[in-house]
């Protein structure tokens, strides 16, 4: 399927909704937001990320800041944190640079690794849109973590790619209908910073009921 402009999604909403659906619904559908020092913490490394020149040359390397990105496949457009070219035999011709060059994206995040994919799957669709902008393979890209300062390097495989179509797919399934996902509390939860705009506890099996819910903090 290709998605008209007017459709597409916002890239960094991927990982808000591989993390939480109803935290990427709160934040991109009702445009519902609040800071915590989590939130703070990784503003500041992506400032930091785009802190120079927007495009640096070294050696046999181009360092891209705030590159914008879009895939009308995907319906999803964005902005990348850093893209390294890489000179390549196996890359693309780039205006005003001898040689041909593969693109490398790289996404900074607060923190340290994650066990699930929330991190990997925005990467991966930053890949996806210079795949379709740039009509290169691009098999690796990387996560730096704040935290340890250092690189985990991401291989963008078939399987990673099938979750985020997956995902993506929903996604712009959930904005048509305009349907935000009902509270399931969870352990992380306590670290989210819209936690008392989503309000997970009412989101539990053994709910309370509106009317004794009102009675209680009434109280």
């Amino acid at each position: 399927m290709i998605y008209e402009e007017n459709d597409y999604l916002l890239l960094s909403g991927i990982q808000h909704c591989a993390f939480c659906p109803r935290q990427w619904a709160l934040i991109y559908m009702e445009e519902q937001w609040s800071e915590n020092y989590l939130t703070a913490d990784g503003g500041v490394l992506h400032a930091k990320a785009h802190d120079g020149d927007a495009i640096e040359k070294r050696g046999d390397m181009i360092i891209f800041r705030a590159l914008r990105v879009r895939s009308a496949e995907l319906g999803i457009s964005g902005e990348c944190d850093v893209v390294e070219f890489h000179k390549s035999e196996k890359g693309v011709p780039l205006k005003g640079y001898d040689g041909l060059w593969v693109p490398y994206p790289v996404e900074y995040k607060r923190g340290k690794t994650k066990l699930n994919d929330c991190d990997r799957l925005q990467l991966c669709a930053q890949a996806v849109c210079l795949e379709e902008m740039l009509h290169v393979k691009i098999e690796i890209g990387a996560l730096f973590y704040g935290e340890p300062r250092r690189r985990e390097i991401v291989e963008l495989t078939s399987e990673l790619r099938n979750k985020l179509s997956a995902l993506v797919k929903s996604m712009h399934e959930m904005y048509s209908r305009k349907y935000t996902p009902k509270a399931v509390k969870a352990k992380y939860c306590q670290s989210c910073s819209i936690k008392d705009l989503c309000l997970p506890r009412l989101g539990n099996e053994d709910k309370t009921s509106v009317k004794k819910y009102m009675e209680a903090h009434i109280e």
